[in-house]
């Protein structure tokens, strides 16, 4: 399944910079590249082989980056129904064991950015797209069923 194309314009904010930053980055680990490929022997050097491995990472986020930004749809406006959970929304929920949680519905690309965000592919969060406070939801997950009750959606 093909990760969601959907991102809050603090999150595209937040992978522009990432890009700029890694390119940033590059510059640095070129300039670093080229001062161990002049030591002489490539082979038995530490620093060239770290920065060669360091290089490729780099690249490949970059070449992520510059085919994923691209193809995001910004979503920055509050939907017209805020009674009910939809993307950007700030849901807190009762799981079964009495605790009290809560979590941001946004896209894939943005769930590293605080740790309250899942991804709207989840499981949890299609269970509560579209769902009101005091709906309960139930997902299967590995170690069996959760269930959920949702006592409050912000946006």
């Amino acid at each position: 399944m093909a990760a969601s194309p959907y991102i809050t314009a603090q999150g595209m904010f937040l992978l522009n910079q990432e890009l700029s930053e890694r390119w940033q980055r590059r510059r640095q680990v070129v300039q670093a590249l080229a001062a161990a490929a002049a030591e002489g022997d490539r082979s038995e050097n530490a620093e060239y082989i770290y920065r060669k491995k360091e290089l490729r990472e780099i690249d490949r986020r970059i070449r992520y980056l510059q085919k994923r930004i691209p193809d995001l749809r910004v979503i920055d406006r509050i939907p017209d129904d805020q009674h009910a959970v939809f993307f950007a929304a700030y849901v807190t929920l009762l799981k079964d064991d009495e605790q009290e949680v809560r979590y941001r519905l946004v896209g894939p690309d943005e769930i590293d950015h605080a740790p309250e965000n899942i991804s709207i592919d989840s499981p949890l969060a299609r269970a509560l797209l579209k769902k009101q406070v005091d709906d309960e939801v139930t997902i299967r997950v590995q170690d069996g069923d959760h269930c959920y009750l949702i006592l409050a959606i912000d946006y």
